[in-house]
C-alpha cells in the first residue's frame, strides 16, 4: 500500500462521515452519453460515495480500490459489488465495461499506465469521467481563513499529485476524444463540527500531524469558531466540480 492508500486507511470512518456527496444530476449525465448501460466501475471508490449513485442506471456496478480500510467503511451497498485492487490493475476482462468513472482521486494515479488499463476495460465507445473538488465555499469571513490553511499552513504537506486539483485536471492528459460538460457543483448545509471534521480528512492534516505531533485543525478551529459566529447554526458549503470526460475510440 502507497502513501496516499495508507493515508485514507487511517481515517476511512471519517472520510464516511465528514466528505459531501456528488449531486444527482451529473450521474444523470453521465448515464445520457453511456452508449450501453450493462456494468460500470467507480474506479479507487473510497467508501463509495460515487459508487452508491450508479445501480439506478446500471445492471451491475462495481467498486475498486486499494484502500481496505475504506472499503470496510463503505460497508454494503445494494448494486455495489466492493473488491480491492491498484487503479493499474484491474481484475477485469478487456472491452467489458460502459463506464468507468474516478471520484476526487485521479490525480494520485493519472498516468500513462493507468490510461492504458482504462483503455483495455472500456468497450468500443465506452465513457470514462473523472472529477475533482478543491476548496469550498461558505462566506468572506471563513474562505479566507480555509484557504489560508490550505496554502500556507498545509503548503508543503500536499502528497505529490494534488497541483492537479487546483489547476482542476486541465494538466492532465488522457488518450480519448473529449467530451465538454456543464457546470456541476456539491452543494452541503453543514454544522461547524462537520467543518472541522472535513478539514481534518486531508490529506496533508495527516502529515503535517505525524510531523509536528498535533493537529492544525484544533489550532485554526478559535478564529473558525469566531468566523462561523452564532447567528447561524448550519451553513451552506459549496464546490464546483471539475471533469475530465472522454470517449474510448
Amino acid at each position: 500500500m502507497n502513501e496516499v492508500s495508507q493515508l485514507f486507511d487511517a481515517r476511512a470512518g471519517a472520510y464516511a462521515s465528514f466528505r459531501p456527496h456528488y449531486p444527482a444530476a451529473l450521474f444523470d449525465w453521465l448515464s445520457r452519453h453511456c452508449r450501453d448501460h450493462q456494468r460500470a466501475l467507480d474506479l479507487a471508490c473510497g467508501n463509495g460515495q460515487a459508487s452508491q449513485r450508479l445501480p439506478r442506471y446500471f445492471t451491475r456496478v462495481l467498486a475498486s480500490d486499494a484502500s481496505l480500510g475504506q472499503l470496510r467503511a463503505a460497508g454494503t451497498i445494494p448494486g455495489v459489488s466492493f473488491y480491492a485492487a491498484s487503479a493499474e490493475t484491474q481484475p477485469l476482462a478487456d472491452a467489458s465495461l460502459d463506464l468507468i468513472v474516478v471520484a476526487q482521486a485521479l490525480h494520485w494515479f493519472a498516468g500513462p499506465a493507468f490510461f492504458a488499463e482504462v483503455a483495455r476495460l472500456l468497450k468500443p465507445g465506452g465513457l470514462f469521467c473523472a472529477w475533482c473538488y478543491s476548496l469550498m465555499s461558505i462566506d468572506e469571513r471563513l474562505d479566507p481563513l480555509i484557504d489560508a490553511f490550505y496554502r500556507e499552513t498545509l503548503k508543503d504537506y500536499w502528497p505529490q499529485g494534488r497541483a492537479s486539483v487546483d489547476a482542476g485536471y486541465r494538466d492532465i492528459q488522457m488518450p480519448f476524444a473529449r467530451i465538454e460538460a456543464p457546470t456541476f457543483a456539491i452543494e452541503a448545509h453543514w454544522h461547524f463540527d462537520h467543518l472541522t471534521g472535513y478539514l481534518r480528512t486531508w490529506s496533508a492534516v495527516q502529515r503535517w500531524e505525524r510531523q509536528h505531533g498535533r493537529d492544525p485543525v484544533s489550532e485554526l478551529i478559535p478564529q473558525l469558531r469566531q468566523a462561523w459566529g452564532d447567528g447561524e447554526p448550519v451553513r451552506l458549503v459549496r464546490w464546483p466540480l471539475h471533469l475530465l470526460t472522454g470517449i474510448r475510440n
